[in-house]
């Protein structure tokens, strides 16, 4: 697969990737509930729509208020608010869990947009063929379609008109010197170790009632 890669950009993105994977691979299966672990992350998600480009920039906005929130909860008790189970716990104790702008409703679609970008992932190293822009659409309507209301779904069908080719989307991944097999393997990786972090996530959601609110 040829691929066109840009100096400095190509290797501040293939290091993101890179740490991702070594900061879930740290995490113990008791930790799958850490919120500085989960902040990291969201924020590796970040840049990752970063070199899709300004298409996804509703969606950015969104993420990164949601990391502010997240972020100001841990700040005021870091020895208590380490623990996700303990943001939620408050919340649900306080009644205000379900709010438009708690830290649960936080917690829940930084998890599904890290969803949507697992599936991204899985389905450009499945079909090397496939475009970025079917990608997009076929993760978005696997994982972020179903919960989103109207307003949010006519934003991202105006993003999807603006959306880069694959090729370039794929060499801003990459760092120096890295060809598309041994990103292929940095991916598969992270997917290996996304998934259970996402999976226990999503069944303390659950455990609190909060899997299945919707936006607007």
């Amino acid at each position: 697969m040829a691929v066109k890669r840009k100096r400095g950009v190509v290797e501040r993105g293939g290091s993101e990737l890179r740490l991702a994977v070594d900061e879930l691979s740290l995490l113990k299966s008791d930790g799958h509930n850490n919120t500085r672990a989960l902040l990291s992350l969201s924020n590796f998600l970040l840049h990752v729509l970063d070199k899709i480009g300004p298409t996804m920039a509703v969606l950015r906005q969104d993420i990164h208020q949601n990391i502010e929130r997240l972020e100001k909860i841990y700040e005021s008790n870091p020895s208590i608010y380490s623990s996700l189970v303990e943001i939620l716990n408050k919340e649900v104790g306080d009644g205000t869990a379900k709010r438009t702008t708690s830290c649960s409703r936080a917690l829940l679609w930084l998890t599904r947009s890290m969803d949507f970008i697992v599936a991204l992932l899985e389905k450009l190293v499945e079909d090397p063929e496939m475009s970025l822009k079917l990608a997009i659409e076929e993760a978005y309507e696997n994982t972020l379609r179903p919960w989103h209301g109207w307003i949010s779904s006519a934003a991202y069908k105006v993003a999807l008109k603006l959306i880069p080719e694959r090729e370039e989307f794929i060499g801003l991944l990459m760092y120096e010197g890295q060809d598309y097999n041994m990103l292929k393997k940095d991916i598969q990786s992270l997917i290996s170790l996304l998934l259970p972090f996402l999976n226990d996530i999503h069944s303390t959601l659950r455990t609190f009632h909060l899997e299945r609110l919707k936006s607007i």
